[in-house]
């Protein structure tokens, strides 16, 4: 962090996060409202943080196709006061607890998914998805004896395989002879 932005408090980045979140829906025209919320752990270093939950009847357009919308206006969020304090700004935007809700979907899907790879014994291709989706999936599934995962393709097409995991084997012999 610069010494010329080191005395930002965060009460003044939640500000300034707040003001440019609410000139963005003032500008897409929709009927919300906006509520800060507590950053749930504290920033590292240089890093300022703010979080805020939208609530209202037009939020269902700010979530848009699978998050889509809500995934730009946080970016947007996040670089215009990055760009301004000079800083990395992590500013945290929900819509009526639609991320929260997602995350579960992924997880619960995930674990169907891996029940079905574990009793067919072949592999599953999710359908495509973001890094941060992608890595609920991982996460969820890291730990489980039974499959493994791993994400395929480029770009907006990039998807997650569960696969079944290969057995250990039997020990391998030495050709040597005794």
């Amino acid at each position: 962090m610069t010494r010329r932005h080191a005395a930002k408090a965060p009460a003044e980045v939640s500000s300034l996060a707040q003001e440019a979140l609410e000139t963005l829906l003032k500008a897409m025209a929709v009927q919300v409202t906006l509520q800060s919320r507590p950053v749930p752990e504290p920033a590292p270093e240089g890093q300022f943080t703010a979080a805020f939950e939208i609530v209202g009847e037009d939020s269902g357009l700010l979530i848009g196709r699978r998050g889509d919308t809500l995934a730009s206006l946080q970016f947007l969020v996040n670089f215009m006061l990055s760009r301004k304090l000079k800083s990395k700004v992590v500013v945290n935007i929900d819509v009526e607890g639609y991320r929260e809700r997602r995350v579960q979907a992924i997880k619960s899907l995930t674990l169907r998914m891996a029940d079905k790879v574990n009793a067919s014994g072949r592999p599953i291709t999710l359908e495509p998805m973001p890094a941060r989706e992608r890595r609920i999936v991982h996460i969820t599934l890291a730990d489980n004896p039974h499959v493994t995962t791993q994400s395929v393709g480029d770009g907006e097409g990039r998807k997650v395989v569960i696969m079944p995991r290969k057995p250990a084997g039997p020990p391998v012999r030495s050709a040597a002879a005794p």
